[in-house]
């Protein structure tokens, strides 16, 4: 029998495997004990980030004058709709009408206007030792939907207040920062403030459009001044209620960063022909089976970066099951990735996007196309470039008969992350908690582009974030149709920049 020589090394290894089982059996539970012990400990220290916030300042506000003022605005209707195509005399009329409506800003503060339609404003402060700070927002808004204006309660432009609401195209994005902001800095002049670090008003004319000719000008103004900032901060995303299961608090997202922005075209190219004898694969099949193959395969997911710090700092605000788990994403971070991923707002935070937009193809239902295309946009996560997402596609796609271009002018690598840990975002996160007393201050990363991208060589502590209170019905209204904010909201952003004025440029505003 063939196994009889192998009886000896049976008999030899035989008690060897009774020790190794007996040694087995022993270290499993220690092990357990051990896991056990450490998600324990991590779970007792998993305590909140939230910053204290003193009481905040008496700072009346004209909730009236405020509305008028960004109805004024919103009337006047600073379309972008793509780069190099603004409304032009639109922009003339609204600088115009900011004169009008903010006179003691105007008087007091030094104005440029850069690239012919953006505004840049400098508050002289009383300390040139200390960095100055940045305030962003924009002057354009998208246009309206072509043939829908009837869609809409109140006519996008007209400008109306009504039901204590101020209706029309930006009175989210962005012209209620814009009114806001100076509406915070005309309250504070007629106080009499003084500001110890100089402040920067940037209001770029195209941002919707990518920011080239307006925000990416503005930036270099600075940058050749050697304006180095010591804070900076954009629109953003705002506050969210009832939208994280398990957290009753209204969450407050500040955007560390944003990700990066790729178009890329593809096109093929075959011979045509009539339709009733058709090949194998047409040049649609072709493309079509190029878009199938890339939707099924997206870039790799991540639970790391802003993502991490995002759910890091929201799992301490939570019950002790789901503190547990937060605290423990080194052990439960694959099941935690799966649940984020089933919703698609946050599956887009744990990875490069993969979006086809626009297929075009063919002019007549018996005639075979000889030119197809479509196009696919990108949103790059941090640790991605545009390089890899190139290769990506190229890789995925795997035809030669599919002809690959990144294509557009907006094309941009993802930014830098910005500090958490210093005193800018404590500043930031003070602010928010002094306005929005119970709202949980949460870094994490910007999925659309804002100007502040073009910021990078003048300032490292860049933040996105905008005091308005957003709820599942407000989001469609963004770019979308009846945009409207309420009065009071409004009023109450005037109060956020005037205390983020006084925190950062106030008397007993620190030295950073």
């Amino acid at each position: 029998m063939r196994w009889l020589p192998l009886l000896p090394l049976l008999a030899y290894l035989a008690p060897l495997a009774r020790k190794v089982t007996r040694w087995v059996l022993l270290v499993i539970p220690l092990i357990v004990v051990l896991i056990f012990t450490v998600v324990l400990v991590r779970v007792a220290g998993f305590r909140s980030h939230q910053v204290a916030a003193p009481p905040m300042s008496d700072i009346a506000v004209d909730e009236a004058r405020v509305a008028q003022h960004l109805a004024t605005a919103i009337s006047i209707p600073t379309v972008a709709r793509g780069p190099g195509d603004v409304d032009t005399e639109a922009l003339r009329r609204l600088q115009a009408a900011l004169a009008e409506m903010f006179p003691a800003t105007h008087r007091s503060l030094h104005r440029e206007v850069v690239a012919d339609y953006s505004l840049l404003y400098r508050w002289n402060g009383t300390d040139p030792s200390l960095r100055p700070i940045v305030l962003l927002a924009h002057l354009d808004v998208v246009p309206v939907e072509p043939g829908i204006d009837s869609a809409w309660k109140v006519p996008p432009f007209e400008g109306r207040i009504a039901d204590g609401f101020v209706w029309g195209r930006g009175a989210r994005d962005d012209k209620s920062s814009l009114i806001a902001i100076l509406e915070a800095v005309e309250t504070l002049l007629d106080r009499g403030f003084q500001p110890r670090r100089t402040i920067y008003l940037a209001f770029g004319h195209d941002e919707e459009v990518g920011g080239l000719a307006g925000g990416r000008k503005l930036a270099e103004v600075l940058t050749s001044r050697n304006i180095k900032a010591a804070l900076l901060l954009d629109e953003g995303a705002g506050i969210t209620r009832n939208i994280v299961p398990g957290l009753a608090a209204p969450v407050a997202s500040v955007a560390i960063a944003e990700k990066g922005y790729l178009t890329v075209e593809l096109t093929v190219d075959l011979p045509g022909g009539h339709a009733s004898v058709p090949p194998p694969q047409s040049a649609i099949g072709v493309l079509a089976a190029a878009l199938t193959r890339l939707e099924a395969h997206p870039m790799p997911r991540r639970l790391d970066g802003p993502t991490r710090a995002s759910l890091d700092t929201l799992g301490r605000e939570m019950s002790f099951p789901k503190r547990l788990v937060f605290a423990n994403l080194w052990l439960f971070g694959g099941l935690v990735e799966r649940q984020v991923a089933r919703v698609p707002a946050t599956d887009a935070l744990m990875h490069t996007t993969t979006a086809a937009t626009i297929f075009e193809g063919g002019i007549k239902d018996n005639v075979l196309p000889s030119h197809v295309r479509a196009v696919l946009n990108f949103r790059i996560l941090q640790g991605d470039t545009i390089a890899g997402v190139l290769d990506h596609v190229r890789r995925v796609v795997g035809d030669g008969r599919v002809s690959i271009r990144a294509t557009g002018g907006c094309q941009s690598e993802p930014s830098p992350l910005s500090d958490t840990t210093g005193p800018a975002f404590a500043l930031c996160a003070r602010t928010i908690r002094q306005v929005f007393h119970d709202a949980i201050v949460v870094p994490t990363v910007a999925a659309g582009q804002t100007d502040a991208r073009h910021y990078a060589q003048v300032s490292g502590a860049i933040y996105r974030f905008v005091p308005q209170v957003l709820t599942s019905d407000d989001l469609p209204q963004i770019h979308g149709t009846d945009e409207r904010i309420s009065v009071a909201e409004l009023a109450t952003g005037v109060r956020f920049y005037a205390q983020f004025l006084l925190n950062t440029t106030g008397p007993e505003a620190p030295s950073f």
